[in-house]
């Protein structure tokens, strides 16, 4: 008989309990603001008893990855002042004494911890499921397979290179065309010896006297 009036009384005084841990604007708690609409669209669920309920149940398994502790269940997550808007704050209480609250701090740690897991669990984002006071998970940083500096490095090498390439194959030319132009200029030279030499002038400066069409010197 007395332990069935002790069990009463916990039924009557665990709503009251609830009651004075959760309040507004309480020091150890936050208030989660809920934008199924914007969201979803046309394709929004309703908010009742069961999403309030799998939310607790997500709240508790965040306490229990960042404490590494199994104690934290449902029971622990106390949520009050909700509105139809789908709004509402929400405790942590300890799994050691119902009465104490977790501090905001550590809930707060929880929550970034699996705040991905936590908007997933409602197909929402950082956006759409806002806890007040605590800020948007920032993505992780991409990392490139390949530093940044490596790579201006590669660039600038390969500039250097090419640079270097260009002036040596300039160069190259360069000098093919100046040895193709004093081929050209002995060959010029040499057949102009060859005709002078055919037409009866000696390009040293002798006169060649069989060649000329002149009697005086063709005359026997």
């Amino acid at each position: 008989m007395l332990v069935w009036i002790l069990f009463l009384l916990c039924q009557v005084g665990a709503p009251a309990l609830a009651q004075d841990l959760c309040q507004r604007d309480a020091p150890n708690g936050y208030k989660v603001r809920i934008s199924l609409k914007t969201a979803l669209g046309e394709d929004a669920y309703e908010w009742n008893q069961s999403e309030m309920f799998f939310f607790r149940a997500t709240m508790a398994f965040a306490m229990r990855k960042h404490f590494q502790m199994e104690t934290y269940n449902v029971d622990n997550i106390i949520l009050c002042v909700q509105t139809s808007r789908v709004s509402f704050w929400f405790v942590v209480t300890s799994p050691d004494n119902a009465t104490i609250l977790i501090p905001k701090a550590d809930v707060e740690k929880a929550v970034r911890m699996s705040r991905h897991r936590i908007n997933n669990a409602f197909l929402l984002s950082d956006r759409t499921l806002e806890f007040l006071g605590i800020h948007p998970t920032l993505a992780a940083p991409v990392i490139p397979d390949t530093p940044p500096w490596l790579i201006v490095f590669g660039v600038v090498i390969g500039a250097v290179c090419a640079g270097i390439i260009t002036l040596l194959v300039s160069s190259l030319l360069q000098k093919r065309r100046k040895e193709k132009g004093m081929t050209e200029d002995g060959q010029d030279e040499e057949d102009m010896q060859v005709k002078g030499v055919e037409n009866g002038i000696n390009l040293d400066g002798t006169y060649n006297r069989g060649f000329t069409d002149d009697d005086r010197f063709t005359k026997l």
